[in-house]
C-alpha cells in the first residue's frame, strides 16, 4: 500500500509520513528502525492511513499534513470532517 500515514507515539505527539510500501514502514516504525523521531519516542500506534495512486500525492498530503495543529490532526483520525475547516482558521484576539 502506498500512500501517508499518522503514528501516535509513546510520548502521545504525531508523526506523518509517507511511504511507497506503509506496511514496511510500520515495521521498522514499531522496531524503532524507522527513524530518529520515532525510535526515541516508543511504542508508536498507526492512527490514520490515507492510499494514493502516486507518490508524489502522497508526499504533497504528508507536507500538508505536517502543517497542521495537533487540534486539526485529532480531528482527522477521529473523522470529524464537519471541524476541518474551522480548525483551518486563524483566531483573532487571543492572547
Amino acid at each position: 500500500m502506498m500512500g501517508v500515514y499518522m503514528l501516535r507515539c509513546g510520548d502521545g505527539s504525531y508523526y506523518v509520513g509517507s511511504s511507497r510500501n506503509i506496511e514496511h514502514r510500520l515495521w521498522q516504525h514499531s522496531r524503532g528502525a524507522g527513524g530518529d523521531y520515532t525510535s526515541k519516542r516508543q511504542p508508536v500506534e498507526l492512527v490514520f492511513v490515507q492510499e494514493f495512486d502516486r507518490i508524489d500525492e502522497a508526499y504533497a498530503r504528508e507536507k500538508q499534513l505536517q502543517g497542521w495543529s495537533r487540534r486539526k490532526r485529532e480531528a482527522l483520525i477521529e473523522s470529524r470532517w464537519d471541524d476541518l475547516p474551522g480548525l483551518s482558521r486563524k483566531v483573532f484576539g487571543r492572547g
